[in-house]
C-alpha cells in the first residue's frame, strides 16, 4: 500500500498505450539540463522530455556524457 495517494485524474499516462502504470523521474544530466524520464510498466516504452519537448535517446546520451579531460588533439 502506498503512503502517497494521487487521484487517477492527476496521474501521468503512457503516450504509447495510455496506461497510468508509469514511473516518472526528473533528472539533472551531466550538462546541467533537467529532463523528465517516463517508463511504462505496461508496454515498457520509455521517453525523455525537456521543457515539454520530446528528446531522442542520442540527445539524452550526449547530454549525459561526461567530457573526457585531456582528450583534445595536440
Amino acid at each position: 500500500m502506498s503512503l502517497v495517494t494521487t487521484r487517477a485524474s492527476q496521474l501521468r499516462s503512457c503516450t504509447t498505450c495510455a496506461s497510468n502504470r508509469v514511473t516518472e523521474i526528473v533528472m539533472t544530466l551531466t550538462d546541467g539540463s533537467s529532463v523528465d524520464f517516463v517508463s511504462c510498466h505496461a508496454c515498457e516504452s520509455r521517453s525523455w522530455t525537456q521543457a515539454g519537448r520530446a528528446l531522442d535517446i542520442s540527445t539524452v546520451l550526449t547530454k549525459a556524457t561526461k567530457p573526457r579531460l585531456g582528450s583534445a588533439a595536440a
